[in-house]
């Protein structure tokens, strides 16, 4: 019995023991983690140093703001040195990255962290071009949604370009990484829209925007135009790659292994399309052979493009309402788009505008619509309005219009930019709304558009 009592004393103080010691440690890391935040808050990286070194190695999972400002200290050394220092600063980066998930999964994205990862490699040259590739590419398979970075999209795609001129990846499988890039791009490019616009309406609503609304709308608009040169920056990549001359004989070569694949015949033809590379006896080839292999609202939409360059009004209205009926959700919204373009051609403006917000309702990242109703505003404004004033009042709804392409689709950024402002220079002036007293008043377009302008306030 004796023993038995020394044995739980002796555990007893063993435990009291190994507790004082955990909570001496405990104590000891909040000091240094208290040290390490308060010297790397000012961006003193030679006094954070000691302390970032000391939490990594006692106790790396206290705090994720370790994480968070190694991250930040390491990004600026590797900035500020040159040649093998920075490369080192580089790689530490590179380790910060990876204890932070280690530590911190749950509060950390992997495909996003492993991005970083990917672009830090690339950034300083880290590995070959595969391996910087292969990294990116783990990121992109087991967490693409994650994945916000406009700059790290681009640059996958561009070190899969780079290996297929090394001869290292397929020209197909270029064009394969190029679909899926380009529908992330547009698809973080809508969602940044739409809550830019949120913000833009409550804005236009007359209320104003909290400090936090506007950083936040300041880095919506930052962003947004991020992913606008970084799309472009992928469409300057692929470049020559994508014309006719290599897509004809790419799909010419794969078509007797592949015409059985509704899905590589679907993309074959809507490559060709998208290129403009319809006059080819291919095109009519893989359209009918996807229209043979299964009926669906792609090959019956490829088709009324045929009756269409041949001028079979029947033929072509016949074909659009088989697709039509087939379609849903996006391939219905590509369907309404053709229809919207050839209205539109025809000078029906108001239908066509139907057909353009029918298509935006179904894709809402489909900028190009926006282009197009803006372009119809800027080419009406002669025949609305009853005054010089109000008619080219309609230049203010045909750039707001135009801009709102560059927002939902990166894409054409550059293009709706340019084309919103050159709109703007044609509306009135600061002295044609003054002498004109219309300054926060409304113009009301009976025409077509039908829409209510707000005037600047001077």
């Amino acid at each position: 019995m004796k023993t038995k009592l020394t044995t739980l004393l002796f555990v007893l103080v063993a435990g009291m023991f190994t507790q004082t010691t955990q909570a001496q440690v405990s104590e000891e890391c909040r000091t240094t983690l208290s040290l390490f935040s308060e010297a790397a808050k000012v961006k003193n990286w030679t006094a954070a140093k000691p302390h970032y070194d000391k939490l990594v190695k006692d106790c790396p999972n206290a705090s994720l703001a370790i994480y968070q400002y190694g991250e930040k200290m390491f990004k600026q050394q590797a900035s500020d040195a040159s040649g093998a220092e920075s490369v080192a600063f580089a790689k530490d980066l590179i380790h910060n990255y990876e204890l932070r998930e280690q530590y911190f999964p749950a509060k950390t994205p992997h495909g996003e962290n492993i991005a970083d990862i990917a672009q830090t490699m690339y950034d300083y040259k880290i590995g070959s071009t595969m391996d910087e590739f292969k990294q990116f590419e783990k990121a992109w398979k087991e967490d693409r949604e994650s994945i916000k970075s406009s700059k790290s999209i681009y640059t996958y795609f561009k070190l899969a370009v780079d290996l297929y001129k090394e001869g290292q990846y397929e020209l197909q499988d270029i064009f394969d990484l190029y679909d899926d890039v380009q529908d992330k791009l547009s698809e973080e490019g809508t969602q940044l829209d739409a809550k830019l616009q949120k913000l833009i309406e409550k804005e236009e609503a007359g209320t104003k925007l909290t400090a936090k609304e506007g950083r936040l709308k300041k880095a919506y608009e930052t962003n947004l135009k991020a992913f606008g040169i970084f799309a472009g920056s992928v469409d300057g990549t692929l470049g020559s790659l994508a014309d006719c001359e290599n897509l004809i004989p790419l799909y010419n070569k794969g078509f007797e292994e592949n015409k059985n694949d509704k899905e590589w015949i679907n993309k074959a033809a809507s490559r060709m399309l998208s290129k403009e590379c319809t006059d080819d006896p291919l095109f009519k080839k893989l359209v009918e052979q996807l229209h043979a292999l299964n009926p669906s609202a792609d090959s019956a939409k490829y088709l009324m493009i045929l009756c269409a360059k041949s001028g079979d009004k029947s033929c072509e209205n016949k074909y659009f309402e088989e697709a039509l009926s087939l379609s849903t959700g996006k391939q219905k919204a590509d369907l309404l788009y053709q229809k919207a373009e050839s209205t539109r051609r025809a000078g029906s403006y108001g239908q066509a505008r139907t057909l353009y917000t029918q298509v935006l309702e179904l894709n809402p990242g489909k900028g190009i619509c926006y282009l197009r109703i803006a372009a119809m505003y800027a080419q009406s404004a002669n025949n609305c309005g009853t005054t010089t004033f109000e008619k080219r009042a309609t230049y203010w709804l045909a750039a707001d219009t135009a801009e709102r392409a560059g927002r939902v689709d990166p894409r054409l950024a550059g293009n709706a930019n340019a084309t919103a402002a050159n709109y703007r220079g044609k509306a009135p002036s600061k002295s044609d709304i003054f002498s004109a007293g219309m300054g926060g008043k409304s113009v009301k377009l009976s025409c077509w558009i039908g829409r209510t302008i707000q005037v600047p306030n001077l």
